[in-house]
Formats: structure tokens, C-alpha cells, sequence
């Protein structure tokens, strides 16, 4: 229970400095509907889109403004010096993580409640149509994806180069979760819905998230001490 209660606290904390000031959800938001109007631009020709560029372009405002986001997670932290009370409090340290994570992933959720009927709307994919997977599409990704930016934000906290370091070491380990979000998206939007292949798509999602948490929560601890 305790553990549970210090998640909820630092999720908590995170959100409501969020309700009070929305400059990450603003800022990641508008980033977001920016990129997907830029390529909406560049790939819809005579009313009519590419072929599966609406799953690609999903995933990649996804990405993009997900990384904006994580840049921030522990900005505050680091500003007002709390960082170092938050280490020392009488709390287990995967929980300060998760409570980190959460309100990362609650963030993203939001942003993405905008962008996905946007993306439906502009290159008139169904995203729809088989909601509950595609919910889970979204949800297993995108916890798969903050997992492991979470991590190497907390990493980067103190580095002066966080900004640039961040995406450099987060797309290349979380390669096989856009992936695997992008196939499992185009497989729910293609003329002939292959719901089995989605549905493979999202097992595979599944295991990343279990592997990369997993990960994460052993060496959040290490880490943040050193």
C-alpha cells in the first residue's frame, strides 16, 4: 500500500502542476497537430492519401511530441532543486519511477485523444472501427515507448546536452515499439482488415512493455544514486 500511495503521490504532484500551468500538455500538443497538418500537406493529393501513411504518421506525431514531453518530466525537478529531496526521501525509488511514468503516459493519452481523430479525419482512416484495438494499439505503445524515455530522462537530468542526448538514445531502442505500433495500425486500416495480424502486433507490444518496465524499474535505483 505504500508503494501504491507514493505512486499516486508523485503522479498526482505531476498533474497538478500540469492543471495549474499546461505549458508540457500545450506545448506537446501543438507540436503534435503541427506535425501531423505538415504531412496531411505533403501526402494528401486531390482529397485522396498514400496508402498506410495514416498509421506511419500516427506514430511518428506520437513519437515526436512524446519526446518533447519526456524532456520535460524531470525539468521541473531539477529547476527547484528537488530532485535531491526527492532521492533521499523514505520512499522505494521504482515507485518515484512509475509515479514518473504514469504521468507521462496520462500526458501523452490526452494529447492523443486530439491527434487521432485528427489523423482519421485528415487522411480519412477508420481508426475507429475496431476501437478496442486500436485502443490497445495505442495504450501498449505508448507505455512501451515513456518506459524507457522515463529512464533516460531521469538519466539525462543532470547532463547539459539532455535535449540532444535524449532523442539519440530513445529512437534506437524503441524502434521495434513504433514499429510494431505502425504494422499493427496499417493492419486495422488496409481494404481487407487483418484483425489476427493486429492482434499479433499487439501481443508483441505487450511483451515489449513487460521486458522494457521490467528493465527499467531495476535500474531506475542504480542510475538516478550514481
Amino acid at each position: 500500500m505504500n508503494f501504491v500511495r507514493t505512486v499516486w503521490l508523485v503522479t498526482r504532484k505531476d498533474l497538478l502542476i500540469e492543471a495549474r500551468s499546461k505549458e508540457i500538455l500545450f506545448t506537446t500538443l501543438f507540436f503534435a497537430i503541427s506535425c501531423v497538418l505538415v504531412f496531411a500537406f505533403g501526402f494528401v493529393r486531390e482529397g485522396r492519401a498514400l496508402e498506410d501513411a495514416a498509421a506511419a504518421i500516427l506514430w511518428i506525431a506520437i513519437a515526436f511530441s512524446g519526446t518533447l514531453a519526456l524532456g520535460r518530466a524531470f525539468e521541473r525537478e531539477r529547476q527547484s532543486e528537488t530532485l535531491r529531496a526527492l532521492m533521499i526521501a523514505p520512499m522505494p525509488r521504482p515507485a518515484l519511477y512509475l509515479g514518473k511514468l504514469l504521468g507521462v503516459v496520462l500526458l501523452l493519452a490526452a494529447v492523443e485523444v486530439v491527434i487521432v481523430p485528427l489523423v482519421s479525419l485528415m487522411f480519412e482512416a477508420p481508426l475507429f472501427e475496431h476501437g478496442w484495438l486500436t485502443l490497445g494499439l495505442l495504450a501498449t505503445g505508448t507505455i512501451g515507448f515513456a518506459a524507457v524515455g522515463t529512464l533516460f530522462a531521469a538519466m539525462l537530468v543532470r547532463a547539459r546536452s539532455r535535449d540532444v542526448l535524449l532523442p539519440v538514445l530513445l529512437y534506437p531502442i524503441t524502434i521495434p515499439v513504433i514499429i510494431a505500433g505502425v504494422r499493427g495500425t496499417a493492419a486495422l486500416l488496409q481494404a481487407d482488415v487483418d484483425v489476427s495480424m493486429a492482434r499479433l502486433w499487439l501481443s508483441m507490444l505487450v511483451f515489449f512493455d513487460a521486458v522494457f518496465v521490467t528493465l527499467a524499474l531495476w535500474t531506475f535505483e542504480p542510475v538516478m544514486t550514481e
